[in-house]
């Protein structure tokens, strides 16, 4: 299949080289050309725009930073809606707010563009392997006609429900995350300062009732303080904001996410915006 890729940061240069992988004829495009040499090297092309890539593909795959990144290429100058070919599709994997996948949705549906909301559950390494979730919202026959790709990048498909939904549960899966590696921080920082090592907190918590599995990834990086970036904490942070639009959007209250966002802002601030989002715990020892 001849597939567009845009978006070529942690995550999409890996999700990309895996689609080179299975035998996909993959055109990509970056802001940072240099960060697809990798990727040409593998058999890539690389575009000189959006719209270059649009021409040549029957499926467009962006992995972005945020909405507006995400609306820029898709609506912006030259964007890559306005040149795809009619019943083309569009994957949006970039972990954004409902709202925002259902505008998206309805602006593909004018130019008779089939689009799905496909956000991941996954680090790096997962997605070095091929071994993402994808959480998708759209149309099943549009999920069928795309799963050779989807299989490429992953080993789960799971169909939320309609358009939007696939973000949606993305956004709680991340809130969750961030509260989860947050509260991990100070209970353990807790149980340092009353003088039980963290070695003996890890060996006693871990693999128990109240810790969520997923910090088992992230014990070597508390135990040697070493936060290269799986998930940035800048885009934690990010996705916190965007789960607060929509507590407003929905009439709804979340004050310990409120108070999250605030934490995670101070990071991001300070030093640690860049470092995975574990990094929150050496944040927390700086607050006086």
């Amino acid at each position: 299949m001849k597939v567009g890729f845009i978006g070529l940061g942690l995550m999409g240069s890996r999700m990309a080289n895996n689609l080179i992988r299975n035998g996909n004829q993959l055109f990509v495009y970056n802001r940072t050309k240099e960060k697809a040499n990798d990727l040409i090297n593998n058999g890539a092309t690389f575009t000189n725009s959006v719209a270059e890539l649009a021409s040549q593909s029957e499926v467009i795959i962006t992995m972005l930073s945020e909405p507006q990144v995400v609306k820029d290429a898709a609506l912006g100058d030259s964007g890559f809606l306005n040149h795809l070919n009619k019943n083309s599709v569009w994957i949006d994997c970039s972990t954004v707010n409902p709202t925002f996948s259902k505008e998206m949705f309805k602006e593909a549906s004018k130019r008779n563009i089939r689009f799905l909301d496909a956000p991941v559950s996954g680090t790096t390494k997962p997605a070095e392997k091929g071994e993402l979730t994808f959480l998708i919202g759209g149309e099943n026959d549009v999920i069928e006609y795309c799963r050779p790709l989807f299989e490429a990048m992953g080993k789960k498909i799971i169909h939320i429900g309609g358009n939007g939904m696939g973000t949606s549960i993305k956004m709680v899966i991340n809130l969750l995350l961030a509260h989860s590696m947050l509260a991990f921080s100070e209970g353990i920082l807790l149980g340092e300062s009353l003088d039980i090592s963290k070695e003996k907190l890890f060996e006693i918590l871990f693999g128990g009732p109240v810790i969520a599995p997923f910090l088992a990834g992230k014990k070597d990086k508390l135990l040697h303080s070493n936060f290269e970036a799986e998930f940035p904490l800048q885009w934690m942070l990010k996705d916190l904001h965007l789960a607060l639009i929509s507590s407003v959007e929905n009439n709804l209250q979340l004050p310990l996410t409120e108070s999250a966002a605030k934490i995670y802002e101070g990071a991001s601030k300070s030093r640690y915006k860049e470092d995975d989002f574990s990094a929150i715990y050496e944040y927390i020892k700086t607050i006086k």
